[in-house]
């Protein structure tokens, strides 16, 4: 089945057809009408496909975009938007744009190994391999895998390693004294349901900073963003603060949330309230009783804004650039009361990044802390190419 799609494949490609036949989003011609090219031969006068066509390339997954003579997005597949290559119609990196006229001056067909940002934002990265062609009809097709995952597993297996063996130590050599503990107080009930309570508390410690390590894992492989969807942020906003609200009840603190209309990004849900959650966790854990936190979403036409802002104690200036390295904690016995891993934030900007957005923090002793993640905007036009956003499960 797989050698007849490529041999299928392989003769829609040689045609020049693909022009006329990707499981495509048209877009309006820049030039003049009467500089237009004639209608590919795989395509009926009305731009319907050819039977047969849509079906070979339904099978496939990958990123496709055909450019025209001035380097204008003719068509491009869903994922091309979805990661971001494509936005309202227009091929957003510069190096893809230069390796098409590259190709369409040589005639050749040329393979490039980039490293592209995720986005407008932040220091996100894709490592993708782009394979070039013109087609017989003059424009150039791009077909794009994301290799991303590929060049990454290997420093993150060494990271997964280096984290277990040093930040399990502590907890495990806790409960081996506590076991000790135990074993020396046999005949001491009151000892015993001390000491027996402290392991089930170091237990869940170890359990909860296992799952953070392993979450912090995959998100530096990027895997998990393979096929970015439309995501409601209000939504995961909301559903974020009601995940905390057990917490913040038992402390008197309210959690508000303000939500937008319109507020959608390409992405990952499970993973964006994820993000906005261990941001409500923070704030709700570093608050006093009675104080609110504050979720505001907002979105403008380039940029969607997640903000978290509550009125605990703070953040001293010069830890503030830390926060967000891994199991740092700015006061380790807080931390530890609270049940923090040092894993919170870190994965916060591990997402935001594999979003390609940014995080940024405001905050000031005694007067409390602002989050603010922000995320490129789901164009109108690219949503209307596609399905309407992510809701929850």
């Amino acid at each position: 089945m797989v050698m007849l799609v490529s041999a299928a494949l392989a003769g829609v490609l040689a045609g020049g057809a693909v022009v006329a036949s990707w499981s495509l989003r048209r877009r309006p011609r820049k030039r003049p009408v009467e500089m237009a090219s004639a209608p590919s031969p795989s395509a009926d006068d009305d731009g319907e496909l050819q039977p047969g066509v849509e079906d070979v390339l339904a099978v496939l997954r990958s990123i496709g975009i055909v450019l025209d003579e001035s380097d204008a997005v003719m068509r491009s597949t869903q994922p091309a938007i979805q990661h971001g290559l494509v936005r309202e119609g227009e091929l957003v990196h510069r190096d893809l744009v230069e390796l098409a006229r590259q190709v369409r001056s040589s005639g050749e067909i040329r393979e490039a190994e980039l490293d592209l940002p995720r986005g407008p934002l932040g220091r996100g990265r894709m490592v993708v391999h782009v394979r070039a062609a013109r087609l017989s009809t003059g424009h150039v097709l791009l077909l794009v895998e994301d290799r991303t995952h590929a060049s990454r597993v290997d420093e993150v297996r060494r990271d997964f390693v280096a984290n277990v063996s040093h930040e399990l130590k502590t907890p495990v050599g806790g409960l081996v004294l506590l076991a000790e503990a135990i074993q020396d107080a046999a005949d001491d009930p009151e000892a015993v349901e001390r000491f027996a309570g402290r392991m089930i508390i170091e237990a869940e410690r170890l359990t909860l900073l296992v799952k953070e390590i392993v979450d912090l894992s995959r998100l530096q492989v990027a895997d998990t963003l393979t096929e970015p969807v439309p995501v409601d942020v209000s939504g995961a906003a909301a559903d974020a603060a009601d995940r905390c609200q057990l917490v913040a009840e038992g402390k008197g603190i309210t959690i508000e949330v303000t939500p937008c209309e319109g507020a959608v990004i390409f992405g990952d849900r499970e993973l964006l309230t994820t993000a906005i959650r261990n941001l409500v966790d923070n704030a709700v854990a570093y608050s006093g009783e009675g104080t609110p936190v504050r979720v505001v979403v907002s979105r403008t036409r380039e940029l969607v804004d997640v903000v978290v802002s509550d009125l605990g104690s703070g953040i001293p200036a010069d830890e503030q650039d830390r926060v967000f390295e891994r199991f740092y904690r700015v006061d380790p016995a807080r931390s530890r009361s609270t049940g923090g891993t040092g894993l919170g934030l870190s994965i916060v900007k591990h997402v935001v990044a594999n979003h390609g957005g940014e995080v940024r923090l405001w905050s000031r002793e005694g007067q409390g802390s602002t989050f603010t993640l922000s995320f490129p905007a789901a164009g109108l036009a690219d949503l209307a190419a596609g399905a309407g956003p992510q809701t929850a499960s």
